[in-house]
């Protein structure tokens, strides 16, 4: 017996029955010795000590039945399921407090306390359960463990807040000291870094091609594409279009709803629930919204005549590709085809959240009260 080893264990529960993972591939002379508070078991297989001979033993924390559990083996390890005796939740899986390192949880198998056995839907208990979360993973590691998403996704919020709060506070000092006459100046003062953090947001578009959030890859699309378009096209191309008071308005507007938006996606990242945070999130952009959309208009139909005029972007026919481009037609039929349609697909993705947001929280406070 000097020379067996101990396999790693991975367990999980339901109010009904407990699951035990054995880590070991090839097994051979599999002996299984179960009662209603012990499990003993001796093999032979390849874990993570190579080829050896394996061996635990549990003392449960409650008793189980025996004739309903079973085992099973499969190519790359050893399942149990052990049928407890009496329904219910189990603060741990053995007798004693102290852990031995070899026994681990099983998160991936992790079900709450309240899940029935044959709910298909997969629960996220990090979502649903933090405090259990936290409860587990300190009683595994030490400390709470955070994946690489969610680490990302922290910081990359919290860079595009502290990018338009640096605008929006620029431009309310420039104001609050110089009066109307700083709007002419706005660009030159905060269009560099507005455009490094615009483009920036394209990350967003790619979030949810990659799982890490949930939101609509066209949506973003629409809302990131036509912000870039307005900024670089509209705006960055055409200097005379910089020095308007439009362009004040619009970098106000645009500021106010991310330097809301932004810390409200951290405090969700984070499970804190702020009421008003999650209201303002969900209402602003009532009037704000709106109010962009007019301006982006303002500025694309006062540039056509500008680029009527320069010709910019304008490919004209003959060249070697045989194409021609109008860019003021082009401005036009964006504002048309795009920018109208684009506007309705927006407020009506907001409203819609607005409505599961908010409806939401009202019925979970009609539940408490």
């Amino acid at each position: 017996m000097s020379n067996t080893l101990t396999p790693f264990v991975y367990w999980a529960q339901t109010e009904s029955q407990v699951t035990l993972k054995v880590d070991l591939t090839d097994v051979k002379d599999l002996n299984v010795n179960l009662k209603e508070i012990t499990l003993q078991v001796t093999v032979y297989g390849h874990g993570a000590r190579g080829v050896n001979s394996y061996s635990f033993d549990l003392n449960l924390y409650s008793p189980i039945d025996p004739n309903e559990s079973n085992y099973k083996v499969i190519d790359r390890e050893v399942n149990f399921v052990l049928r407890k005796k009496c329904n219910g939740w189990w603060p741990r899986l053995i007798s004693q407090p102290q852990k031995p390192s070899w026994l681990k949880i099983d998160f991936d198998k992790w079900k709450s306390e309240d899940m029935d056995d044959n709910e298909d839907e997969k629960r996220d208990i990090l979502n649903d359960y933090p405090d259990m979360y936290d409860k587990l993973h300190k009683e595994e590691l030490g400390y709470r463990k955070e994946d690489f998403a969610k680490v990302y996704l922290v910081i990359y919020n919290l860079c595009q807040f502290v990018g338009f709060i640096y605008v929006f506070a620029v431009m309310a000092i420039r104001y609050s000291r110089d009066g109307p006459d700083s709007m002419k100046e706005t660009y030159d003062a905060v269009g560099n870094p507005f455009k490094f953090i615009q483009l920036l947001q394209f990350l967003e578009v790619m979030h949810p091609l990659f799982g890490y959030t949930k939101n609509s890859v066209l949506v973003s699309l629409l809302q990131t594409g036509g912000r870039t378009f307005i900024l670089f096209f509209m705006i960055d191309a055409e200097p005379r279009m910089q020095t308007k008071p439009v362009i004040f308005y619009l970098f106000l507007i645009w500021s106010t709803v991310e330097i809301i938006r932004y810390p409200y996606y951290i405090t969700q990242l984070l499970n804190i629930q702020i009421t008003f945070l999650t209201w303002l999130r969900y209402t602003i952009w009532i009037p704000l919204y709106p109010l962009g959309f007019v301006c982006e208009g303002i500025i694309m139909l006062r540039n056509i005549p500008y680029f009527e005029e320069t010709q910019k972007f304008t490919i004209s026919l003959p060249n070697s590709y045989n194409f021609a481009l109008h860019f003021p037609s082009l401005i036009r039929l964006y504002l048309l085809f795009l920018f109208m349609p684009g506007i309705y697909t927006v407020m009506s993705r907001m409203n819609q959240l607005r409505f599961r947001k908010l409806n939401n929280k009202s019925n979970i406070k009609k539940k408490y009260n």
